[in-house]
């Protein structure tokens, strides 16, 4: 398959159909830089490390890094989602229905977004793409069983795991500073919690970054005549194409997510913001490596709630997680309903 930038832009001009799936694509990306990066800087915000233009500039930076170096070196989790499901033969209705899939994610994280709430654009991929695959085989067969089952994992790892090391990090920093002077450690964690913002922006862009090349590069398999994208190379512009797009939607911020994460669920101290990044980021780290696709608002959150929980659960605005986990949970059922209605309407009209 030709993956030249060249062959691209001339297979867009020839085919509309192509052209508005890299559109959306690109958009989806664009949306994910600006609803779910600032999950990544929110603590350094919250504990005045960093002015918010400062940490948004920085977010922007390093996603921009992650997704171009992470993808670079290990691309298993765009492996993953590109092979998660099925769309026939037919490549004509399989482009359509990637279509409907990338739409699905819009409007549902546009409209969450509205109201504050973070969103797992992760999540709405997967949701998504199982809606459209079931839409065109009228059953689960198009569904990948061996690949979605990572999902259920990175469900319960980021959950699990971001609430343990999130936990067991701060209440080590707490043992270890016990006895330290309280304005010298603070100014030792203000440094600390910028470069935990900016591992855990890095890693968001590992993470989500990847997700969204493996459908624009299943979308231009599609294009090529080709349903699959097993053992074929990511090219660098494309890399570039999506790090750079999400740069620029992190740079636009999202201060009510900003608020939600970082000032109504916990109320944080230095080294305890330090602690949830930190932690955050070690398990999209862990995750990326083995190829699964994991939420980082899932992780950021469960890192808040377990450095919170070291002292005291009551530290915890459950309010706030719950209405996080209700939107998680009505993702799948949601955007995947979207997703089904969507591709059915458009290839019957197209």
């Amino acid at each position: 398959m030709d993956v030249s930038l060249s062959y691209f832009l001339q297979g867009m001009a020839e085919s509309p159909v192509l052209l508005i799936t890299v559109l959306l694509t690109l958009g989806v990306i664009f949306v994910n830089g600006w609803t779910d990066a600032p999950n990544a800087i929110a603590t350094c915000i919250t504990t005045r490390c960093l002015g918010a233009r400062q940490a948004i500039l920085l977010s922007a930076a390093f996603n921009f890094l992650g997704v171009l170096i992470m993808t670079h070196i290990n691309s298993a989790v765009a492996s993953t989602i590109s092979n998660m499901v099925d769309f026939g033969s037919n490549t004509q209705e399989a482009t359509i229905a990637l279509c409907a899939a990338l739409f699905s994610i819009v409007v549902y994280s546009v409209g969450a977004s509205f109201f504050g709430i973070p969103t797992s654009e992760s999540h709405s991929l997967i949701a998504g793409l199982t809606g459209a695959a079931i839409a065109i085989h009228g059953s689960l067969a198009g569904v990948n069983g061996a690949e979605w089952v990572k999902v259920i994992y990175g469900l319960v790892l980021s959950l699990a795991l971001g609430f343990a090391s999130g936990w067991v990090l701060c209440k080590l920093v707490t043992l270890v500073c016990y006895r330290m002077n309280r304005r010298k450690t603070d100014r030792f964690f203000q440094g600390a919690q910028i470069f935990g913002a900016a591992a855990m922006s890095f890693m968001h862009g590992a993470q989500d970054g990847q997700k969204f090349i493996g459908v624009l590069f299943l979308g231009m398999a599609f294009h090529n005549g080709q349903t699959s994208v097993v053992g074929m190379a990511i090219p660098v512009w494309l890399m570039l194409l999506c790090s750079c797009v999400m740069g620029v939607g992190t740079s636009v911020g999202g201060e009510k997510i900003i608020k939600s994460v970082g000032m109504d669920m916990v109320k944080l101290e230095k080294y305890q913001g330090f602690s949830a990044d930190l932690s955050a980021a070690f398990c999209l780290l862990l995750s990326s490596v083995f190829g699964i696709p994991v939420s980082t608002t899932h992780t950021k959150t469960s890192a808040i709630m377990g450095v919170g929980a070291v002292k005291r659960l009551s530290a915890i605005n459950f309010g706030v997680v719950k209405d996080m986990m209700l939107t998680w949970v009505f993702t799948f059922p949601g955007c995947g309903l979207i997703s089904f209605v969507m591709a059915k309407i458009f290839m019957a009209i197209l």
